[in-house]
């Protein structure tokens, strides 16, 4: 049995907000029962959602916060008066030993200023990363950074390799993880300038925790030839919602097709297949290096990709997924 945990929930973030929140939580009590939902927002609201679903009353404590973080604000702008935001006590739930870890589905930038000033990070991490599960022809890599840093260097890079190396052997326990730098091309004199002193960097490395494989090209990314793919943040999260927009596109037509085809074809294979490119189900990304573990949901994702972002919570906690990746991580120059 899964042992209990508390979430602390940024209930006011994101699209669509708390509702979707409350309906995903109530999903994901389903199927985890053992779940406690701090719910940091407006009372008055939150109580107007939940009052009449017993489930979730039994399941969860509201605590009331005046603010709200919106998505047009600035990281800075967030910062400044923030600090009785619903987003800002749902992070420090954790320093205050109240919460096992954080999920919002709020502004992405403003959610990482605020947990690293309240968690800090980890010793000789410069910059968090956005990591998520990508699926694969062979299971599922790990794609980091997903939007929580623009612009990065070389060093932020290699720091990303080891983070996410560390992540994958702590989820999946498997052999030393294969290590790509995402780039335009394979050669080595292509890409970007911080690309090519990474790429560099790596290739003289001889680390133990992972075996870099040198560059590997966006249509490759689901092919398994790598099992943790490293870039920036703006081209991580190009990446992803180009991914995401693709994926929708063809399981929306393959919904409108089924009843059509599924005389002539296998029903049952098509369905498995429309299943496994539901970007809903990979939905909740880790900031890697904080102290303390962060999950950032889509912001426009709905109540059924929200209750998998709890799933992922309860995957981090279960697993000890912070303890392993600072085991894993050993030491970074």
């Amino acid at each position: 049995m899964e042992k209990k945990i508390t979430i602390a929930v940024d209930a006011m973030g994101g699209e669509n907000s708390p509702k979707k929140v409350i309906d995903g939580i109530n999903i994901s009590l389903d199927s985890n029962g053992e779940n406690y939902f701090l719910l940091f927002g407006k009372k008055s609201v939150l109580e107007k959602h939940i009052s009449k679903n017993s489930k979730i009353i039994k399941s969860s404590e509201i605590i009331h916060t005046e603010d709200v973080i919106m998505d047009t604000e600035s990281p800075l702008t967030a910062l400044k008066r923030g600090n009785n935001s619903s987003m800002w006590k749902s992070i420090e739930a954790q320093n205050e030993k109240i919460a096992n870890i954080t999920l919002s589905a709020g502004n992405t930038g403003a959610l990482l200023v605020m947990s690293r000033m309240l968690l800090k990070t980890l010793d000789g991490i410069e910059k968090p990363a956005l990591a998520g599960l990508w699926p694969s022809n062979f299971g599922m890599n790990i794609v980091l950074d997903l939007g929580a840093n623009i612009e990065c260097n070389e060093k932020n890079l290699v720091d990303f390799s080891k983070m996410g190396s560390a992540l994958f052997k702590s989820l999946f326990n498997e052999r030393k993880p294969k290590v790509s730098l995402l780039n335009v091309g394979l050669e080595e004199i292509k890409g970007k300038e911080f690309l090519k002193k990474a790429f560099t960097l790596l290739k003289k490395s001889d680390d133990k925790d992972f075996k870099f494989c040198g560059y590997i090209e966006g249509n490759r990314i689901m092919s398994g030839d790598s099992d943790v793919i490293i870039t920036d943040g703006f081209t991580g999260n190009v990446a992803l919602k180009t991914a995401e927009g693709t994926a929708n596109f063809i399981t929306n037509g393959l919904k409108d097709s089924l009843n059509k085809i599924s005389i002539l074809l296998s029903y049952n294979k098509l369905r498995k297949f429309k299943n496994k490119l539901d970007p809903r189900k990979y939905n909740g990304a880790i900031f890697l290096g904080l102290q303390g573990p962060v999950v950032k949901s889509h912001g426009s994702i709905d109540r059924i990709g929200f209750a998998y972002s709890i799933e992922m919570c309860n995957k981090i906690i279960n697993g000890n997924l912070i303890n392993k990746i600072k085991s894993n991580l050993n030491s970074i120059d």
